[in-house]
């Protein structure tokens, strides 16, 4: 585009699209590219340092590519200026606004595509984050098609009513946008990947022998989304339970994988060659973690470990060996199903809706009530182990369940146990009676976060109308909170556990056999511990 171009003065502009992510929320960038006499290159539009780099790399790789920067005054806008640029992922667009003002490459299309990538110095196109909501906004949009590096293009490719190409280097950009080199956009059948994906496990509860008041206690989670801890000594099996979590919970539905799948894509966490995550995420970050990378944050804003969790499993091996600030920064985001990262330069919402699941011994030996091992512990040592995990957080947490080791004699001896398969049928049909439950509810009489998808996320006034015991449950349910001396919280905890249990049952209204077993899954209250003697 020639806005002037006369005998004494000679100006061009051309302008390139590209995307700036911001938290899971992409605003188109228009980038302005100018030239006119001169020899220097100014950078507009709040670029981060990795923007402002560009212009050696693209310097570097338009040489390698028989190219010259050329020798006269660049100007480039990154428009709108308010927003924040951060990332290499603009050196692709910058590059081709320059060749193009330049008059190497035609400007024809350039307003029919969006580009994204990185350039190495030889020219090739490095994978950037983000690519997924990058498309998303690029169909928003109204653009023919979107340009990426190609390790991105299955990522991509993912949004229909879009064309997207995977291109390897910056001279097969240069041939597409000048009509000398013709390439298919890349098609996926994303519905027949994502369904032929989900129901494949490397783990299987069948490995697991014994333990089958844990077992239950962890289909009870998965059919109601509650959160659950398991208490016992090492060995005992507590991760290796955790792990099979997963392949009892319901599959993912399509747009649950969608937002999961973006999540992973700004974090760089999809591997080359993945559209869709097509299985609930399961994390277990080391209990070394900081609060930065476990709620997300840093100079570059980035989903942390509970944001990567979210619409799967949150996993804590050795809770109490976490911070207490790491620990009590969980506390907001397991009630709002959100974290918002408010900083003094930016300010990013990521969703983090998981199931908590946690481990821990029953003492810093690890062997206190152990019928086999003798407790080296003394009773102060073992109240400031248990003391690590705050009153309002254990609130929090639905289901605690303890657990002991199975013995040699009968593990060597005790049948496969019941298949992930054939739980997760009951678990599927458990929520199939919560949807049905809860479809009827108007979209933000869930306090705001969209609909209510399980037991574990209704509120005070749903559980009046759905898990309201009768009066003799009533009557056990209050003696259990007078003698366990159980708060508010905890309270309502037992009610979402019992419609749970019932739910599992098929039995439509909460009864007593309902109210006792979810009472039983609260014996790691601090009275309860106070009773036997810590």
């Amino acid at each position: 585009m020639y806005l002037c171009n006369t005998k004494h003065n000679h100006i061009m502009l051309v302008k390139t699209y590209c995307a700036a992510v911001n938290g899971l929320d992409v605003n188109t960038v228009t980038c302005e590219v100018s030239m006119s006499r001169g020899v220097q290159f100014h950078l507009t539009g709040l670029a981060d340092t990795a923007v402002k780099e560009s212009y050696d790399r693209i310097k570097a790789a338009l040489i390698n590519n028989g190219f010259k920067m050329p020798t006269m005054d660049i100007t480039i806008n990154l428009s709108p200026a308010d927003i924040k640029k951060e990332g290499s992922g603009y050196d692709l667009p910058l590059a081709i606004g320059i060749l193009a003002a330049n008059g190497k490459v035609e400007d024809g299309n350039l307003d029919k595509y969006m580009l994204v990538g990185e350039l190495g110095l030889d020219g090739h196109l490095q994978p950037i984050r983000g690519a997924l909501p990058i498309a998303i906004r690029a169909r928003k949009e109204k653009f023919k098609g979107l340009i990426v590096p190609q390790q991105n293009i299955r990522e991509a490719a993912v949004v229909n009513n879009l064309e997207v190409y995977g291109m390897e280097t910056l001279m097969d950009v240069i041939h597409f946008l000048n009509g000398t080199t013709t390439y298919e956009p890349m098609v996926i059948d994303t519905r027949k990947e994502f369904y032929e994906q989900q129901n494949h496990f490397d783990l299987d509860f069948s490995d697991v022998k014994g333990q089958e008041s844990v077992k239950r206690a962890l289909e009870v989670a998965a059919a109601g989304g509650h959160n659950l801890i398991m208490i016992g000594p090492p060995g005992s099996g507590k991760s290796m339970l955790a792990k099979r979590l997963p392949s009892i919970l319901p599959p993912l539905s399509l747009a649950e994988s969608l937002e999961t799948t973006q999540i992973h894509s700004v974090a760089g966490k999809i591997s080359r060659g993945t559209s869709l995550i097509s299985q609930r995420p399961f994390r277990a970050p080391h209990h070394t973690i900081s609060q930065v990378a476990l709620v997300g944050g840093g100079n570059n804003p980035q989903p942390g470990e509970i944001s990567l969790a979210h619409n799967g499993v949150l996993f804590l091996d050795e809770m109490p060996e976490l911070s207490r600030s790491v620990l009590e920064v969980l506390r907001q985001p397991l009630e709002d199903r959100k974290i918002t990262i408010a900083r003094a330069k930016y300010s990013v919402e990521y969703p983090c809706s998981f199931m908590l699941v946690a481990s821990m011994n029953p003492c810093p030996c690890g062997y206190y009530g152990d019928p086999t091992h003798s407790c080296a512990c003394t009773p102060g040592q073992i109240q400031r182990y248990m003391n690590k995990i705050s009153g309002p957080l254990l609130d929090r947490i639905d289901i605690h369940c303890e657990i002991q080791a199975v013995p040699f004699a009968e593990l060597s001896q005790m049948q496969p146990g019941e298949p992930s398969e054939t739980i997760r049928e009951r678990v599927i049909k458990a929520r199939q009676i919560q949807t049905e439950r809860f479809s009827s509810l108007a979209l933000g009489e869930g306090g705001g976060r969209g609909r209510i998808h399980c037991n574990a996320q209704m509120t005070e006034k749903m559980l009046h109308e759905f898990a309201e015991p009768d009066a003799a449950s009533m009557e056990m349910l209050r003696m259990a909170m007078e003698r366990l001396k159980l708060s508010a919280r905890a309270y309502s905890r037992i009610l979402k556990v019992a419609r749970t249990i019932a739910d599992l049952a098929g039995s439509e209204k909460v009864e007593s056999m309902h109210i006792a077993e979810a009472i039983g899954y609260r014996n790691l209250d601090r009275g309860d511990w106070a009773e036997r003697g810590l």
